[in-house]
């Protein structure tokens, strides 16, 4: 066991975490992305929220400042009436650990092919759609 450490995050992510470099990406992904096919890397968060996993990642996660953006969400789909109300908590823990990060909205399958390239994917079970999420890692700045 290990102090001060989310418990949602398990060992395996917290090697991912740990073993991803200065611009390095990871998707949390919702229960309806295709992770298993697009993930080099996958990571099972089965029956966890992403936003509880996203809040856990940014308490030990730097995001990269030397990029535009930090943060990326799958746009909605033209045609589609959804408003993601998670995004609204999305962008709450966000604000929580990092003011200064840009987020951003790309179309399904740019952020797909962004997915594929992806460091790793964190298959959750989070059933809100639109509910995926990519992180662009930072440095740890003293």
């Amino acid at each position: 066991m290990l102090k001060g450490i989310n418990t949602v995050l398990s060992p395996e992510l917290l090697k991912i975490l740990c073993e991803m470099g200065h611009g390095d990406e990871i998707v949390i992904a919702d229960a309806n992305f295709p992770a298993v096919s697009l993930g080099k890397r996958l990571v099972r968060a089965d029956g966890i929220g992403a936003d509880i996993l996203l809040d856990a990642i940014l308490g030990v996660f730097p995001l990269d400042h030397y990029v535009g953006e930090q943060v990326v969400l799958m746009e909605v789909a033209k045609g589609d009436s959804v408003i993601p109300k998670i995004w609204v908590e999305y962008e709450k823990m966000i604000s929580k650990y990092d003011p200064r990060a840009n987020i951003i909205r790309i179309e399904r399958q740019e952020f797909y092919n962004r997915a594929q390239r992806a460091y790793a994917v964190v298959a959750t079970g989070e059933r809100a759609q639109y509910g995926n999420i990519l992180l662009k890692k930072g440095v740890i700045q003293e």
